[in-house]
């Protein structure tokens, strides 16, 4: 029986794991989106309960607290506070606990004592308010889904609202002249004036406030040299002294940077040297910050555009000039 002949040199040998890279990156490229999701959600929600919802939560039960007799604190309640007492309250009782101690006599059982200390502390307006803070903590707190407090959604709701409202006081005509008040004011502040305008702009950025900068196209210019291509936000005509230098129409566009888009560089070109992309606002912005990776779909090449790199198994090489792929060998 003849011996199997040794492979070539020319054919590849199987190894085990040779698929592992394109799978892992395919993996990665789908679930990557999704997980990155889920934590600037994550995080954004966090942010918004530790700074804005949290402190509206904590005034609600406050004025539980305050104005409500519900829940109300029992007798259990004030008896696990007392290890919480200060020492001044502690003293405090000490002195009474020896006044009823002298006025019962023998009849001024542990019982009685307890019930003596329970009133005591129902009188006293700073113990009463503590124990009925941690009735309602505990209260508030006893509404979860997980591990997750239900009743912190109040805060949440009641931020939404606050906005919505403060936005429709903003829009008529008394709010705007005091919201305007406000921004002089705030305008004449030393540390704040050079910090509070950065900080509007970009919020405006985000939101489209009217007051915010406003484009009115997209383009591709030739930025920062020839050759270079850039996508850029139209924001109106330029100055008188710049076109009159040009001697032909000009355009100021503003070339975002990524990820950050609300930074970037404003420049002038004439009209002629910029190309219209047909494309909205929004999806230049996630052009921009995603890096070139979200093509907006109505300028994705498809078809048999250029092949910019090889294939992900490795197996195509780069094409050669005339089109066809390098050989390797000797043809036969």
């Amino acid at each position: 029986m003849p011996d199997k002949s040794p492979p070539t040199e020319s054919e590849p040998k199987p190894h085990s794991g040779g698929n592992f890279r394109p799978f892992f990156l395919r993996g990665l490229a789908i679930l990557l989106p999704t997980v990155l999701t889920i934590w600037l959600l994550s995080v954004s929600y966090q942010f918004v309960q530790d700074r804005i919802a949290g402190p509206i939560n904590q005034g609600v039960r406050a004025g539980i607290v305050a104005w409500s007799p519900l829940p109300a604190a029992h007798d259990e309640d004030y008896d696990e506070a007392v290890d919480s007492l200060t020492g001044g309250q502690k003293d405090a009782w000490n002195v009474r606990d020896d006044e009823l101690r002298r006025s019962f006599g023998d009849e001024y059982t542990a019982s009685k004592r307890i019930e003596h200390r329970r009133q005591w502390m129902r009188a006293q307006p700073e113990i009463e308010q503590s124990v009925r803070t941690a009735v309602v903590e505990r209260w508030w707190n006893s509404y979860t889904a997980g591990t997750w407090a239900v009743m912190d959604l109040i805060g949440l709701v009641i931020a939404i609202i606050l906005i919505y409202i403060a936005g429709w006081l903003v829009g008529s005509f008394i709010g705007r002249r005091l919201y305007h008040k406000g921004e002089e004011l705030i305008h004449r502040v030393p540390v704040i004036r050079s910090i509070y305008p950065s900080i509007k702009q970009v919020t405006d950025f985000f939101v489209g406030a009217k007051s915010g900068p406003h484009f009115s196209a997209v383009v591709a210019v030739e930025y920062p040299r020839k050759g270079l291509w850039s996508v850029g936000l139209v924001t109106g005509e330029t100055m008188l002294n710049i076109q009159e230098r040009a001697g032909q129409a000009c355009l100021t566009v503003f070339i975002p940077s990524s990820p950050t888009p609300f930074t970037g560089y404003v420049i002038t070109v004439p009209r002629a040297d910029t190309i219209d992309l047909p494309i909205t606002i929004e999806e230049a912005i996630k052009f921009a910050v995603s890096g070139g990776v979200l093509i907006p779909p109505s300028q994705q090449i498809t078809g048999d555009g250029p092949k910019l790199f090889k294939e992900a198994d490795g197996t195509e090489g780069p094409a050669d000039t005339d089109g066809q792929k390098p050989t390797t060998g000797d043809a036969e």
